[in-house]
Formats: structure tokens, sequence, C-alpha cells
């Protein structure tokens, strides 16, 4: 099996196990995922499909965050790369082969903004019961940062509201 089937496989996988998590509200909480090089949590509830990363359409006089439009099931998303977002000096950090293994999660229609966000990579899903200690955000974080969580190893997982981070002007303000 080549590693991009096994990539395919893993994402359907992982999709399916999200739809079901979210129809059956178990007690999975978090789509795990990797920003750059920081492991982030988006809570389910707030978290939409994932896709393979599309053709995307870049649209001019945006923010250098703002990718572009993409096509996703016949209707525009517009496509927000989130690292950048955080740190606009990361803007140029990605190589291609990067970009080839990223993918995109999209909002819950309830977020009320049709967006999808480029993640590096998915981990899987997360469980309250897969960490060992929870602390408030960072002093100085974005107020659309959540929990912190630490895991068993101690390596430390930030929530992302993704309700409180599309509300924000920033986010909402793409012109450049």
């Amino acid at each position: 099996m080549t590693k991009k089937q096994a990539l395919r496989d893993f994402q359907t996988r992982l999709a399916g196990r999200l739809q079901s998590a979210q129809a059956q509200s178990v007690s999975v909480a978090w789509l795990a995922v990797v920003l750059g090089r920081t492991r982030y949590l988006l809570p389910l509830s707030q978290s939409g499909e994932i896709f393979p990363l599309p053709p995307i359409a870049r649209v001019p006089y945006t923010q250098a965050w703002f990718c572009g439009v993409a096509n996703l099931r016949g209707g525009l998303v517009g496509v927000v790369d989130l690292v950048t977002f955080m740190d606009a000096s990361a803007a140029p950090g990605r190589i291609e082969q990067a970009w080839a293994q990223a993918r995109l999660v999209t909002l819950n229609a309830d977020a009320g903004v049709n967006c999808a966000l480029v993640v590096d990579s998915l981990i899987g899903l997360r469980r309250q019961e897969a960490f060992a200690r929870v602390e408030t955000a960072l002093a100085g974080s974005p107020s659309w940062f959540g929990h912190r969580f630490l895991d068993a190893q101690d390596q430390p997982w930030q929530e992302i509201d993704l309700y409180a981070l599309s509300q924000t002007d920033r986010f909402l303000s793409i012109g450049a």
C-alpha cells in the first residue's frame, strides 16, 4: 500500500469516526490536529467535514492568511491558513510537501461562517480522559484559545474555540 493510499484510508476512517461520534454523542470531545509544530484540539461540536486540500483560487487584495476560495461539495468556501493567521511570520515556512499533506477542516454550519481551516496534519479524536491535566490558556493568548491540556507525556494541547475565532473582527476582515 502506498503512503498516499494509506493516508486516504486513515482520513476516510477518521471522517467516519467523526460522523459516528457526532451522531452518537459519545464522550469524544475533540479533533486533534497539528498546526506548524504545535498540537491543537478542535471541538467536534464546532468542526465540520475533513477534506484533502483541493485547488484553491487566490483572491486578490486579501490578507496573507486568507488562502482564497475552494470548491467543496459544489459550494465555495473561504480557506484560512490558521498557522499564518496566528503568526504572520510563518507564511513562507511551509514547503510544497507540507502543503501536499495538509487537510481542510470546515467549521460547523452553526458558526455562521462558510469557512475551512488548513491543518498540517490530523492526529485523530481525543477524549477528556486522554489528558492528565487541564490548565487555563497561557497569559497573552488569543481570546479564542480555550483550555490548555497536558497529556500523560506532558505534551501540551491547546483547545481552539472555533465559534469564538470565527466571530473575531480580525478573522472576519480578510481584505488587505
